[in-house]
């Protein structure tokens, strides 16, 4: 009996260390220290909330960058992570990514033969990732530029505006978190519109 009382005793003190007190204890750290990153690393237009820095999304207007495909069920599904699991040589892997890099060289204007980055038609093991390569990005310049009817130079200013550098200078590559850059778009041309507004009020 008292081999059960001590027993009871200790999974009683375990849970609330563990399943508690120490919840408790790293959730309070975490938002003291990092906030933003604490609430899930929002991104907000006003009051509203667009989504996730860490968190990709689906842009399929040519008005948008584009970021890496998903190959979850339900494209960038926070909740239901992962990959596809299919080998380098199974059909309809081979189908699929055949199928995007035609897709992103019609949409680009690409030659029929041209390289594409391989962060474009490749999906990620997670199926979350929010960013793109430079490269990636510069190739979806001019379509964007087009679809906007806006100069293709300023456009890439704005992408060179938005490349994030390797971690401490030398932990991975050059890259773009494609939701906060098509943000800034939006921004620009609301920007654009207000200022034509005005002008037009003026008249």
């Amino acid at each position: 009996m008292k081999e059960l009382v001590r027993s009871l005793l200790v999974l009683i003190a375990m849970s609330l260390l563990t399943g508690a007190l120490y919840p408790l204890v790293v959730t309070g750290l975490a938002k003291a220290g990092f906030p933003r990153q604490a609430q899930g690393s929002l991104l907000m237009t006003g009051d509203t909330i667009i989504g996730s820095a860490i968190v990709g999304q689906n842009f399929s207007s040519l008005r948008y960058f584009r970021g890496r495909p998903s190959a979850i069920e339900k494209s960038y599904d926070a909740g239901n992570s992962g990959g596809s699991n299919f080998g380098p040589s199974n059909a309809k892997f081979l189908e699929e990514v055949g199928g995007r890099v035609e897709t992103v060289r019609k949409d680009n204007g690409l030659e029929r033969t041209a390289s594409v980055p391989a962060d474009l038609v490749l999906a990620s093991a997670s199926g979350l990732d929010p960013h793109i390569s430079v490269e990636a990005a510069t190739i979806q310049v001019k379509r964007v530029a087009k679809a906007r009817g806006v100069p293709e130079p300023d456009v890439q200013v704005l992408v060179e505006r938005f490349i994030e550098m390797p971690l401490f200078g030398f932990l991975g590559e050059k890259r773009i978190n494609v939701l906060r850059l098509n943000l800034a778009l939006d921004n620009i041309a609301s920007q654009v519109n207000q200022s034509l507004t005005k002008g037009d009020e003026k008249r």
